[in-house]
């Protein structure tokens, strides 16, 4: 079993880094409010404002990277580290739909709760999200950048969605972070199998 920590014992830990000492972002944890696809804040009183200093590190080179290359546009951090409890509870919440898929095992252990992951869109210069041709958590085809050609084809999504997701993906990965096919705001800092070999999971 790989090493664990709790939530409660983050802060201080030489391992992570706080949201707010990122330069360059804003932040708005979505699970931290009722705007998510559960409907309730599953975040409070756990304090869940953090990164592994790894990601923290790689989310730097991405905002460098984009303030370089279009300096109108933010990185907006949505969710970062999600403990193992939570996970549970999200898991719990999708039993019995057909939605399951969106949300990783928590008996494997989502790359979120090694603090390992980023759940994030862009800002325009007024502070607005960019439009991606769904909000965050739209748990629908139209979130998967897997199929946006075929979408775009079909008229669900436009160039302008398409252009703003690639600014989005383009800051993160070559940042070091890997994409998913299902969610256009999902990223993984590194490999999924060796963050859950090699990082402790907060419970």
């Amino acid at each position: 079993m790989n090493a664990t920590l709790t939530c409660e014992a983050i802060p201080g830990h030489p391992d992570f880094r706080r949201l707010d000492g990122i330069a360059g972002i804003a932040v708005d944890l979505r699970y931290a409010t009722p705007d998510n696809f559960v409907g309730r804040d599953l975040y409070t009183p756990l304090d869940c404002n953090w990164l592994h200093k790894d990601a923290a590190a790689a989310l730097e080179r991405a905002v460098a990277w984009l303030a370089e290359r279009k300096p109108e546009y933010q990185l907006l951090v949505l969710d970062a580290l999600r403990p193992q409890r939570v996970q549970e509870q999200l898991w719990q919440a999708l039993q019995g739909t057909e939605l399951l898929g969106y949300i990783a095992d928590p008996a494997r252990g989502s790359i979120h709760s090694f603090g390992m992951a980023l759940d994030v869109t862009l800002l325009d210069a007024e502070g607005r999200e960019l439009d991606m041709g769904t909000g965050f958590d739209d748990l629908s085809e139209r979130s998967h950048p897997a199929l946006e050609q075929q979408l775009l084809a079909r008229g669900e999504l436009s160039e302008a969605h398409l252009a703003n997701r690639r600014w989005l993906r383009d800051a993160m990965l070559q940042a070091g972070w890997q994409g998913i096919n299902s969610e256009w705001w999902h990223f993984d800092c590194g490999d999924r199998l060796q963050v859950r070999r090699d990082y402790a999971r907060v419970l």
